[in-house]
């Protein structure tokens, strides 16, 4: 399935999530948004980000680069 990427690495908090916020209000229902970043706390960020505005985390992958595939409900 085609997505959207979405590179944040070498952002620190809160650009990641606010990159996200924008990035999100282009697609539509259902589609997925891949995230990468380096910040430290993006997990804890994109958690609860995702917790507040409905959309799902699909899976997060931890390592050098952080990777969440993020699917977006409206």
């Amino acid at each position: 399935m085609e997505h959207r990427v979405l590179d944040c690495q070498g952002m620190n908090c809160p650009m990641p999530i606010v990159e996200m916020t924008k990035a999100v209000r282009e697609l539509s229902d259902g589609e997925l948004l891949e995230v990468l970043a380096t910040d430290l706390a993006f997990k804890l960020d994109v958690e609860a980000w995702s917790r507040r505005t409905g959309h799902a985390i699909e899976s997060f992958e931890e390592g050098p680069v952080l990777k969440a595939m993020i699917r977006v409900k409206k």
